[in-house]
């Protein structure tokens, strides 16, 4: 097996993004993986576990004999053949187990007896996530950034769409940030989201760009934890402030959060099992905010918000869903909102209307098209 191929240059992969067969167990794969991996075991979760405790008990040798038991005859034709599919479809993908060891080698050996050699990645998975650390590391330290924020409602993630330099943290992560961002479909795992920002970051590091603009977050969008190291370069960027009426902020938070949210549900599930599952997203996002609203207003506003659904159910109109926002907006978010950005207002860079920040950024980049920062 010492003679089968390795490759090591990280970088490649992930600028060319170079297809992988991930070899580990499924439940490996899902806690977290790569954009460009496909799932194909050596071993199902029952068999690792299996091999694994044989490992812990008797040793190597004994655990080895095992896997072969275990993947051998028809099971071991069955994996190879799925094997020998994947890369007549992807001829140049790479394989990969947790650490470029056993179970990456073993595949690598039925390959090549069936005639087809590919590359192992020497480190295996451990080592690819490693360099995605070190990649996101390194940009959150030696880049530069700044942090767009504004109210409730300003829409500043619709604005990312407009800012050359923008990092979308809410898409990566399949959440819009808010007890209201949840999405359809669920969240990736946390790697998964750590995984995904860093590979941006390393392309477009790669392109010689050197500054980054990100709508302002908590540590947590959704169930996904930003990186540390990413976060606390945010929490000491400077700071643009998207200034919006409240009358426009309840209108955009009712077509993103009501509206929009309704025809994703109706996408993905149907009239029939989408409209509970979206009343219920609602109603649940109001009872996360019970213990910051005090019973009396959550029990108003929740109040409000079953007879908007009532009648959007009825008529399919979504207007009366702008009372319970406005008030939502009045008692808790913009008053939040005021106090956070009261104790940060020694960090801001700007301030203005949507199109005046926008301007701002243009200018900027236009300026400085790969910034200004020398080591990033």
């Amino acid at each position: 097996m010492s003679d089968l191929p390795l490759v090591s240059d990280y970088t490649r992969i992930f600028l060319e993004d170079v297809p992988l067969i991930d070899l580990r167990a499924p439940v490996e794969f899902k806690e977290g993986a790569f954009p460009t991996a496909v799932s194909l075991p050596l071993m199902t979760d029952e068999e690792r576990a299996r091999v694994g405790t044989c490992y812990k008990q008797e040793g190597q040798a004994a655990a080895i004999r095992l896997g072969h038991q275990l993947v051998g005859g028809a099971v071991r034709a069955a994996r190879l053949d799925a094997w020998l599919t994947q890369l007549r479809q992807q001829p140049d993908a790479l394989l990969y187990c947790f650490r470029g060891g056993l179970r990456s080698q073993t595949v690598q050996q039925w390959l090549a007896e069936a005639g087809v050699t590919r590359p192992r990645v020497a480190g295996g998975y451990k080592e690819l996530r490693r360099f995605l650390i070190d990649t996101q590391e390194s940009a959150a330290a030696q880049c530069g950034w700044t942090v767009l924020t504004g109210m409730t409602g300003s829409g500043k993630t619709h604005m990312l769409e407009h800012i050359a330099q923008a990092v979308d943290l809410e898409g990566h992560a399949h959440h819009r940030g808010s007890s209201f961002g949840q999405l359809p479909g669920g969240q990736p795992s946390n790697i998964n989201f750590e995984n995904r920002i860093a590979i941006e970051l390393l392309k477009r590091r790669h392109r010689g760009e050197a500054h980054f603009v990100v709508e302002d977050e908590s540590r947590l969008i959704g169930r996904c934890a930003l990186p540390l190291s990413l976060y606390e370069a945010m929490c000491q960027a400077p700071l643009v402030v998207v200034d919006v009426s409240q009358e426009e902020r309840a209108e955009q938070i009712r077509i993103d959060y009501v509206q929009d949210l309704w025809l994703r549900y109706l996408e993905m599930y149907g009239q029939e099992a989408g409209w509970p599952l979206f009343a219920g997203y609602l109603t649940d996002a109001m009872a996360r905010l019970k213990r910051r609203l005090g019973d009396k207003d959550h029990r108003e506003l929740d109040g409000l918000l079953q007879a908007a659904l009532t009648e959007q159910a009825e008529t399919g109109q979504t207007a009366a869903h702008l009372i319970w926002i406005q008030l939502l907006l009045t008692r808790y978010y913009d008053p939040m909102y005021r106090y956070q950005l009261d104790n940060k207002r020694e960090r801001i860079l700007f301030r203005g209307d949507r199109q005046a920040c926008l301007a701002f950024f243009a200018e900027q980049h236009a300026l400085h098209p790969h910034q200004e920062s020398p080591t990033c």
